[in-house]
């Protein structure tokens, strides 16, 4: 989920690209693994690293095994838990103080790579949401100074637990149990006390430029405590694990040679269109399905234990069959209204007469929406020379004002997931995506007829027919290059 996908050389300048999708290519986002011991593979229950380039685990604790059951005990049999963090300076030292927004966007996007490639082997997964972030830095190891010595600070994103599907909490009787949504402190405390090895390495030659900004939003969205909430989990989980890992789209690859080679496009064609059917069935892949219970929820949306924020307005360039202007996908039926009532009066609000009537897909306005596009994402021509492209539109205010100020990440996970998605279902579909971290939020609400922070623009994206760069060679991202 988180490895080299292939190297990119040009000349004598080669870099590597990998199966999650970051800002800049720059890769923020660190994996850490927490297992029991592995017959021929881990000797030792312990905290691990995953070191993308060389694609093996770097120990960093060595727990006594019966204290990690203890931390194991409440999940399901043979369950391991996988840990997300952010270098922010890896951003920061091109993007200044955006750095912290593109971080949770590639925390979003490593959660859906990880959630997608543990269903193709039959895995399910699940966000620890309730874990104080305190609490994580002790399991991580992220508050030992003595081993970021000289370092680039690294920041807690999120702990999740995978296991098998068919396991204890998903029986065949449907039997059903709860899973606690953090892990115990006091088992956290005593496994700290463990063997660590190892020290982070710097980044930078010179002292990384302080963006004061960066530290005061990640100060504030800390989450500072845990409630206790509990999930109740069980019955036969997401439809998309009981069926075969195949294309929707047919003569297209399989999920692992799509995931490998996903890849963010660079520039567009301006000419190529996909087909309503395609178009309808990327828009489908990012329905949550809220009216179901979580377990039950189509695959990834069953990986974050939150009622979802997120919504699309789309510009429309290049759908067959399909007028062009601006759409909206409210992903949650309910909040039809709410939005409506937000936006400029005029919207039509009508549903496209090909669209399956389970898509709330609905046309605001008919029109050539290029310009527009283009003007709201940084004036950049990839919003509008693609087939289409969107801005992310979360339930802001009342959202922060229910969980708090900790959540402001959770709304960029969100994105950062839905993201993902789109980003496999344009592979999938034979063409291309990638998003859109510079936009002008301000314009884009104003398109929209948005005031206020009811709502708030937090991604963009785009998909269409890409230009491949032909001075690049791709060699393998593993092995002889």
């Amino acid at each position: 989920a988180l490895a080299l996908s292939a190297w990119k050389q040009v000349g004598t300048t080669r870099w590597a690209l990998r199966s999650n999708p970051s800002s800049g290519n720059l890769h923020p986002t660190e994996g850490y693994l927490l297992l029991s011991p592995v017959p021929g593979f881990t000797t030792a229950a312990g905290l691990y690293h995953y070191a993308s380039k060389e694609h093996g685990l770097e120990l960093r604790a060595e727990y006594v095994a019966e204290i990690f059951s203890r931390l194991m005990n409440p999940f399901p049999r043979d369950a391991f838990l996988l840990g997300l963090t952010s270098i922010c300076w890896r951003e920061a030292w091109k993007y200044g103080e955006r750095a912290f927004r593109y971080c949770q966007h590639d925390a979003g996007h490593a959660i859906g790579t990880a959630r997608i490639a543990a269903a193709t082997l039959g895995w399910r997964m699940l966000v620890l949401d309730d874990m104080a972030d305190d609490t994580l830095d002790t399991l991580l190891g992220l508050n030992r100074l003595e081993d970021f010595k000289g370092a680039e600070r690294e920041h807690p994103d999120c702990i999740a637990v995978v296991w098998p599907a068919g396991t204890r909490a998903e029986d065949t009787t449907g039997a059903r149990v709860t899973l606690p949504l953090s892990l115990d402190p006091d088992v956290v405390q005593t496994l700290a006390r463990a063997v660590w090895h190892g020290r982070a390495n710097r980044l930078s030659h010179d002292t990384p430029v302080p963006w004061e900004i960066i530290d005061v939003v990640s100060h504030a969205s800390r989450k500072t405590e845990s409630d206790g909430r509990v999930l109740e989990l069980g019955g036969r989980g997401p439809a998309a694990e009981r069926s075969s890992a195949t294309s929707p789209y047919p003569g297209q690859p399989l999920a692992g040679q799509v995931i490998r080679q996903r890849r963010s496009a660079v520039a567009f064609d301006g000419v190529t269109s996909i087909s309503a059917d395609s178009f309808f069935t990327m828009l489908s892949r990012v329905m949550p399905r809220v009216e179901r219970r979580l377990a039950e929820r189509p695959m990834p949306w069953d990986v974050i234990p939150w009622e979802p924020t997120i919504h699309l307005a789309l510009f429309v360039h290049r759908v067959d069959g399909l007028a062009n202007g601006l759409y909206m996908l409210v992903r949650d039926r309910s909040k039809v209204e709410p939005l409506r009532e937000a936006m400029h009066g005029e919207f039509a609000w009508t549903a496209p007469p090909t669209c399956p009537a389970e898509l709330p897909l609905f046309l605001l306005v008919e029109g050539d929406a290029r310009r527009s596009a283009v003007q709201v994402s940084c004036h950049q021509e990839i919003a509008g020379d693609s087939a289409f492209s969107l801005g992310m539109i979360a339930e802001f205010e009342e959202t922060l004002q229910a969980h708090g100020p900790w959540f402001y990440r959770r709304l960029f996970w969100e994105t950062g997931l839905i993201g993902q998605v789109l980003y496999l279902e344009a592979e999938a579909a034979g063409v291309r995506a990638t998003g859109i971290g510079c936009f002008f939020d301000d314009p884009m609400h104003q398109v929209l007829g948005l005031q206020g922070t009811t709502f708030q623009s937090l991604y963009h994206f785009t998909t269409g027919g890409h230009v491949d760069d032909p001075r690049l060679t791709t060699l393998p991202p593993y092995g002889e290059r």
